[in-house]
């Protein structure tokens, strides 16, 4: 009787995935890192410059509106010479700017530097996402999308762990100081991370030819740009005035960074746990699945009475927030076309930003008019209501294939 030897099971990822995988996710959860040291600061920062917090809000909008220039740059440079250099510069780029804003004298300095921030943090996750989503298996897309995109929420408990410790012990200058040491991760991925074989197979010769194949989809471009405002209203509407929030309530600074640390796991648990929950029902159906969830649990993270009920409703909105951020990677690269996929993810990704980047400044305003807990959550409702919408009726290309994309892109 002959029999089949049994065949070695294969590896979740490989070496060189893990590697490409690796650069993504340490790339994107440093540069969250270095955006969200503000948001424990602006009380801080608002008193060593004297002036208003209000001014020290304005500071984030300007990072979030200088973020597409970024996208723009750094995604046409993937796309013409490949994800690995690009994404190096990138990382040198945000991290010099964030270790400057350390050094800033008054605020008109820490205003252009964060201004300048923006661009670097701009330009990151297309690259980072595209070059982790052309280097795995079609079918590791969704689990590795979200672990990709939870280093977000991974760059926001860092800088809530460092408002609880390196904040008491050597003050605001070294929580922008810490973050200069991203631009170690440059070397990291000159040694480790393989370039993309999905780009060397769909290289373009020219920047003119990236521009008329991203003018070619501009339907779906417009489409993802609309996506992507939406997603970035839910989360910089649920996240980056939290900790103020929080402090309006009477917290403590500390007690706030316990907080924050604590809903990011929630984060981090969402992008995976909704992540692989989009590949068996598909990125749409993920997608509302998981904005319904922070639906459901806004009235304790805006209307509890408690920091014990604030604390859970915060953990398990972030849970929906970032587990509907836990799939965006996957479903924008695969939306996307060979040509344009370093390009058209991150910029349609960073327009949306700029589209939300008053997000901040909308709902302190209207904190005068409706209070602060009715201010988060009315806004963030009518944000739920219409995401549900735009995805429900949009496109899906699950399991896209992207080594054989030439054949299918035409």
């Amino acid at each position: 009787m002959n029999s089949t030897p049994a065949r070695p099971s294969e590896p979740f990822l490989n070496s060189d995935q893990r590697h490409a995988v690796s650069a993504a996710f340490l790339g994107w959860t440093l540069d969250a890192f270095d955006f969200f040291v503000v948001v424990f600061l602006v009380n801080t920062l608002a008193a060593q410059f004297h002036v208003s917090p209000s001014k020290i809000i304005f500071t984030t909008l300007a990072t979030l509106a200088m973020r597409p220039f970024g996208a723009f740059i750094f995604g046409m440079l993937a796309d013409r010479y490949g994800r690995r250099g690009p994404l190096m510069a990138n990382v040198i780029f945000f991290s010099v700017v964030e270790l400057l804003c350390g050094f800033s004298t008054n605020y008109t300095m820490f205003l252009i530097l964060r201004t300048v921030f923006g661009i670097g943090m701009g330009g990151e996750w297309g690259v980072g996402s595209s070059l982790a989503m052309e280097s795995i298996p079609p079918q590791r897309r969704g689990i590795i999308s979200g672990i990709v995109q939870s280093g977000y929420s991974c760059g926001y408990l860092l800088a809530a762990v460092a408002a609880r410790f390196v904040l008491p012990l050597w003050g605001w200058r070294a929580m922008f100081w810490a973050g200069g040491l991203p631009a170690l991760l440059a070397f990291y991925i000159r040694w480790k991370v393989k370039e993309s074989e999905a780009w060397k197979q769909h290289r373009v010769p020219e920047f003119k030819s990236i521009a008329k194949a991203a003018a070619a989809n501009w339907p779906l471009f417009l489409y993802m740009i609309l996506l992507m405002a939406l997603m970035n209203f839910l989360s910089h509407g649920t996240q980056d005035l939290y900790p103020h929030f929080l402090q309006s309530h009477g917290f403590t600074t500390s007690t706030v960074a316990n907080v924050a640390i604590f809903y990011n796991v929630g984060a981090l648990l969402g992008a995976l746990i909704f992540g692989v929950i989009s590949e068996r029902l598909g990125r749409r159906r993920g997608l509302i699945l998981a904005a319904l969830v922070a639906l459901c649990v806004i009235p304790p993270w805006a209307f509890g009475r408690t920091l014990l009920v604030l604390a859970v409703g915060a953990f398990a909105i972030q849970m929906g927030v970032q587990g509907a951020w836990g799939i965006i990677p996957a479903h924008l690269n695969e939306l996307s076309p060979a040509a344009v996929r370093g390009l058209l993810p991150g910029l349609a990704y960073q327009l949306g930003n700029l589209v939300a980047s008053p997000v901040n400044a909308i709902e302190y305003g209207l904190r005068d008019l409706w209070g602060y807990a009715w201010a988060l959550a009315g806004f963030e409702i009518g944000v739920i209501a219409l995401l549900a919408i735009v995805v429900g009726f949009g496109p899906e290309k699950k399991g896209y294939e992207f080594v054989r994309a030439e054949n299918r892109d035409g």
